[in-house]
């Protein structure tokens, strides 16, 4: 299986900037709307229904303003990720009991575990940057946005 980068996953007309949810459950609810402009989704009330089944068995809020709801469904068939940030942070019952700003959704077929494994690790790793996460929150195109991923994952 070829290695492929998060910015790959990421199409950018999912990106949005500028999430103007005031909740967790609503920002769900607009980043799945986003990540439903890939068009490959083929069941939409089971891909956002196992995203809060996922939710549920602990917050995908890791700290540092960031999270990263996801699911493993049948609702795809490939992984599709999208990325937001909310410029006044959203009350997200994160493990620091810090707002998050940054939001790396996706989605991930059931019987691609090793593929699902390896984009959590590599997204944990980049977050970890300082740096990286201030370029995130600087960024002003959605283009800028899949500049900034793939060029923390090359330099790595």
């Amino acid at each position: 299986m070829e290695t492929k980068n998060i910015a790959d996953y990421i199409k950018v007309n999912t990106i949005d900037l500028n999430l103007e949810s005031k909740n967790k459950n609503a920002v769900i609810k607009e980043l799945y709307n986003n990540l439903k402009k890939t068009n490959l989704i083929k069941d939409e009330e089971q891909g956002l229904s196992d995203i809060f089944s996922r939710e549920e068995m602990g917050s995908t809020g890791i700290g540092r303003k960031i999270a990263l709801p996801h699911a493993k469904t049948s609702a795809v068939d490939e992984l599709i990720a999208t990325f937001g940030i909310s410029k006044n942070g959203i009350a997200y019952d994160s493990l620091d009991d810090e707002n998050v700003n940054i939001f790396f959704m996706f989605l991930c077929p059931k019987d691609k575990t090793q593929e699902y494994l390896k984009v959590l690790a590599r997204i944990s790793r980049l977050i970890r940057e300082d740096r990286f996460v201030d370029n995130l929150l600087k960024a002003e195109s959605n283009e800028e946005i899949i500049e900034i991923i793939r060029n923390e994952e090359t330099s790595r």
